[in-house]
């Protein structure tokens, strides 16, 4: 009877190491035979160092004195033939235009900006209305690029269009607003570029490479007004006319971004 215990004990034994091995080749095959993944080291000294960095704004301001002036110029009669009346309005023009050569008015420097041609009525208190003529209108803007020029262009426009001229408009310009505007951004980048060196310096950094650079507001010279001054040849004094020109203001704002260390 022992023997019989002594078989049924070791048969139990064997029977559980079958099991036990059959459980790890299961395991060892749905696992492809591969070893586990190591994980990836999330620890912060692993992470790279954010670069610190440095905004700043600067603002740069540069002026000019207007050097030139523009002017409306216009040639209004009236005659009893459209075609006299266009003629004589043809003729007057040309003779202004003409007056202003030697002030360095050029062809390029004149514009026509309008022409007109209407019927002009006299309206009697019985009655219909009569035709007396016709009233035309040639307009031209001009542009004296010395200013030092202009009031003996307007005088001598105004002189040689006589009664049948009108000068108005005028607006003092500046040539060369690039420049201008050139100087104003120049400023701004100088004196964002002190401010940011000021506050590196301050911490105990030094300002590296720029990172972007923008322009983040402008201001340019502002739009001429319109300054009237309504001339007939009639009551127009001979004498130039006295121009005073000023001074335009134009500004920029630029935001730069640096590496710091």
């Amino acid at each position: 009877m022992n023997g019989d215990i002594t078989l049924s004990v070791r048969s139990f034994v064997i029977g559980l190491l079958v099991l036990v091995a059959l459980v790890v080749a299961y395991l060892l095959g749905s696992s492809g035979g591969t070893t586990p993944a190591v994980a990836a080291d999330t620890s912060p000294q692993a992470e790279q160092p954010t670069p610190r960095q440095l905004t700043m704004t600067g603002t740069g301001e540069a002026g000019a004195v207007p050097d030139q002036l523009s002017f409306a110029l216009g040639v209004h009669l009236t005659r009893p033939d459209l075609d006299d009346a266009l003629a004589a309005a043809n003729q007057s023009m040309s003779r202004v235009l003409a007056s202003l050569k030697k002030y360095g008015v050029e062809k390029a420097d004149v514009q026509t900006t309008g022409l007109s041609m209407d019927p002009v009525y006299d309206y009697p208190r019985y009655g219909d209305p009569v035709l007396r003529g016709y009233r035309v209108s040639e307009r031209a803007r001009v542009l004296v690029d010395d200013l030092k020029r202009a009031g003996g262009a307007v005088t001598a426009a105004v002189a040689a269009g006589g009664n049948d001229v009108r000068v108005d408009d005028l607006r003092l310009l500046v040539g060369d607003t690039d420049a201008v505007m050139k100087r104003a951004r120049d400023a701004a980048v100088e004196e964002a570029r002190a401010k940011a060196e000021q506050y590196a310096a301050a911490s105990g950094e030094d300002l590296g490479d720029v990172v972007t650079i923008s322009e983040v507001g402008a201001e340019p010279l502002p739009t001429p007004e319109p300054q009237s001054a309504d001339m007939p040849g009639r009551a127009f004094n001979a004498s130039s006319v006295p121009i005073r020109a000023g001074r335009d203001e134009a500004s920029v704002t630029v935001k730069i971004v640096w590496h710091l260390g």
